[in-house]
């Protein structure tokens, strides 16, 4: 985590918008981690790796450095046409980025 991108973030928008930003994004990486996993099951590689993409920008946003960077590797070895590191990567990233959720979510004790 980044704290700074929320600090950051809460100054720019303001505590109530940027706990909705905050929750909208929490919401749809979890989607997304889902999605990703569903797409690598059906071996939809073109699809998996727009979803991988996506959650670059999303964790980004809210400061999930990690998660942003795992995303990453999934995308660089889908590109390396690398399945088991696809794989790796991928479950790799569902693991972080669930915890990394769980996380934020905690400490901004959010609520949907």
């Amino acid at each position: 985590m980044d704290p700074q991108k929320l600090t950051d973030l809460y100054s720019q928008l303001g505590e109530t918008s940027a706990e909705d930003v905050v929750c909208r994004a929490i919401e749809e990486l979890a989607v997304r981690l889902t999605h990703c996993e569903r797409l690598w099951r059906q071996n939809d590689v073109e699809n998996l790796r727009k979803s991988a993409r996506s959650l670059i920008a999303i964790s980004e946003q809210i400061g999930m450095i990690a998660m942003a960077s795992i995303a990453q590797d999934v995308t660089n070895a889908i590109d390396s046409d690398d399945a088991p590191a696809v794989a790796a990567t991928l479950f790799r990233l569902i693991r972080v980025g669930e915890s990394s959720l769980t996380a934020v979510w905690e400490q901004h004790d959010l609520t949907v």
